[in-house]
């Protein structure tokens, strides 16, 4: 089997569990790849040169898995990497909290042993897509998480005239707004009140930023519709943000976001579930009194 490791600089404390990771590796007889820019972090940063097959560079290449080492933006960066090439990702978890990278590193070994005999399941992960006819967003233009519009670092709040296939929803008045796929309804949505999808809901989210009317709530709408959005600003500019790539834009540019025409392939464990994501890391059901 043909594996990638991609990864981001790190602490020292992590390199124990990244060695762990590599041996598992090649006990297992796999034919290990590293992301360049990851090699060349261990190499320089700790002198460590893990025994692969290669480096991986350049926009295609050809593994069979992905393992994503770090926390959820390092799943992110990894997902953008790998683009359309439909490979699928595992996200092993040094980080924080970590909703796309949910393997922590205990469970690397069992985790391992079980992708090896084919005991595990693919999720299709559904992503955004960001078009306008004006300009385009220099960088990748999809985002398995978010995409948000928000007012530039000390203007005041922004007005984005909204549309839903076509016909006029309402102009927001906020620092921003979100739109996020199921993936991205425990980030950034989240944290400005959105609601929590279960990945496989075929709907998006418009969660409001700071919204100037307390009357503007989130809302779902379903996946296939097309959004529309026009900015106004004093500042005649506005940020463009997918999964945290930000971009100046001018106002009167119009912004088409819509369901990508591809999915990000995530590995899920079989006794792993969403349910129990979401007891482990926001504990839901848990009483701190006790």
């Amino acid at each position: 089997m043909r594996i990638g490791v991609f990864g981001n600089n790190c602490n020292e404390e992590k390199l124990r569990l990244i060695k762990g990771l590599f041996d598992k590796l090649n006990s297992l007889g796999a034919n290990v790849y590293v992301q360049s820019s990851f090699h060349d972090f261990l190499t320089s940063e700790f002198g460590y040169k893990p025994q692969m097959s290669g480096v991986i560079e350049g926009e295609t290449f050809d593994i069979d898995i992905a393992l994503s080492v770090g926390g959820d933006g390092t799943f992110l960066r990894t997902a953008l990497q790998i683009d359309k090439q439909n490979i699928p990702i595992l996200g092993i978890n040094t980080g924080r909290l970590g909703f796309l990278a949910d393997v922590n590193g205990s469970q690397i070994d069992e985790t391992l042993d079980e992708i090896f005999r084919g005991d595990y399941k693919i999720e299709e992960r559904s992503l955004l897509r960001l078009h306008t006819d004006e300009r385009v967003f220099s960088s990748f233009n999809y985002a398995l998480n978010e995409v948000a519009i928000l007012k530039r670092d000390a203007s005041s709040m922004i007005t984005i005239h909204t549309y839903l296939n076509g016909d006029y929803l309402t102009s927001y008045q906020a620092d921003g707004l979100v739109i996020a796929t199921p993936t991205g309804s425990t980030a950034y949505s989240m944290s400005v009140n959105g609601p929590i999808l279960l990945p496989q809901n075929a709907n998006f989210i418009l969660s409001p930023v700071a919204p100037h009317s307390l009357n503007v709530r989130p809302i779902v709408i379903p996946d296939d519709y097309k959004i529309m959005l026009n900015v106004e600003s004093r500042t005649n500019s506005f940020l463009v943000s997918l999964d945290g790539r930000s971009e100046d834009f001018p106002v009167g540019i119009t912004l088409n976001i819509s369901k990508a025409n591809f999915t990000t392939r995530v590995i899920k464990r079989f006794n792993q579930t969403f349910y129990q994501t979401l007891r482990e890391k926001l504990m839901w059901g848990a009483d701190v009194r006790s």
